[in-house]
């Protein structure tokens, strides 16, 4: 009884510090992976796209030594199986979701701290949309897209979560896949103002990538020993858990262990991890003065939530958003996650386009 009681604070600890932490660093770097993938096309501005691709060399490179060293045990990085329509689809009504948003997943938790009402609303409507789709009456949706999985070779060697690397011969080529590719980020971010602009507040760019990079790493060993599996950083699936808890009582995780409030909920380490995001934003916000409650016109507001039902369904079909795929799922290099990232981008360009680019053309 003792054991369990010590690893269900420990869930609970682990859980809140590492969304906390998360949260800060997101408010402190105005880091939102809506405005890297629109801004691109929208302002011609790719300094949080360099962030993104900053951060993601450090974590690609450090979470699959830890990997290799044993340090996830037999469960090693958790790749997604390719379910290659639901990670268009999914990946593609996800990024129109999160523009019409105006932020993604992770970017509307934690606005929450600064004060939006939109992203309080947001966030109600992506969790009640996430499990409508994983538990409700458009899992028979979500289940149909899924049932279209790709694996790469046949019989005993037949690869059901492939990375990037099984596409030219497998785990023989892993580090050289990897060098490639986190060099190729490296060199590419680094070409521009990440270590020379310093905002008036909050962290200059460069410094939120190498952050963000290292939290992607320690949540993935924290998730492990404390969370019973490597999930890191994400926010659909957690999400959905995070809303289960506070309407019903029970995340409904599939993994263990759970923190149980004395019989009143149980929580995931995930769960309790998003809770923890906008905390952390809130602390960092009320710190640099930048708290305040604001609210948006009506038609803002239905628009935003609109958006965030798309975000839902979209997330829950591809399996992840830009946090779990684009972040965490892109750090194991799993071939489900760049596609999604893929479509996430095209759909969000989709959406920059009909919103704003057109408007601006006419």
């Amino acid at each position: 009884m003792i054991e369990i009681q010590q690893a269900s604070v420990m869930v609970l600890l682990s859980g809140i510090f590492t969304g906390v932490i998360f949260g800060f660093i997101l408010q402190r770097g105005r880091y939102c992976m809506n405005s890297a993938f629109r801004d691109v096309v929208f302002i011609n501005d790719t300094t949080l796209f360099k962030v993104w691709l900053l951060s993601l060399s450090i974590a690609i490179v450090g979470a699959n030594l830890m990997e290799d060293m044993g340090l996830f045990g037999d469960f090693g990085l958790r790749r997604q199986s390719f379910n290659i329509i639901a990670n268009m689809v999914g990946g593609y009504i996800f990024g129109i979701g999160m523009v019409m948003t105006g932020g993604c997943g992770s970017g509307v938790i934690y606005r929450m701290g600064e004060g939006y009402v939109s992203a309080i609303l947001a966030t109600i409507g992506f969790g009640l949309s996430l499990v409508a789709t994983y538990h409700g009456p458009l899992k028979p949706v979500m289940d149909f897209f899924k049932g279209f999985k790709i694996t790469i070779g046949s019989g005993e060697d037949a690869v059901l979560n492939p990375a990037l690397w099984d596409l030219v011969g497998g785990e023989d080529f892993k580090w050289a896949v990897i060098a490639f590719v986190a060099l190729a980020m490296m060199v590419y971010s680094l070409k521009g103002r990440l270590f020379t602009h310093k905002p008036k507040k909050g962290y200059m760019p460069g410094v939120t990538g190498i952050l963000i990079g290292i939290v992607v790493i320690f949540a993935l060993w924290a998730s492990y020993y404390c969370g019973g599996q490597t999930r890191g950083l994400s926010v659909a699936g957690p999400m959905s858990e995070a809303t289960l808890m506070l309407i019903m009582g029970n995340s409904m995780s599939r993994f263990d262990p759970m923190f149980d409030f004395w019989g009143l909920f149980k929580g995931s380490w995930s769960a309790l991890y998003v809770i923890g995001i906008p905390i952390g934003a809130y602390l960092s916000a009320r710190g640099l003065a930048e708290f305040r409650f604001q609210a948006p016109p009506a038609d803002e507001l239905v628009r935003v939530f609109c958006g965030s039902l798309l975000m839902g369904f979209g997330a829950a079909v591809a399996g992840g958003c830009t946090i779990g795929h684009a972040l965490t799922g892109m750090t194991t290099l799993a071939l489900s996650s760049i596609t999604t990232t893929i479509f996430i981008m095209l759909g969000c360009w989709t959406m920059v386009y009909f919103m704003f680019v057109k408007k601006s053309v006419s």
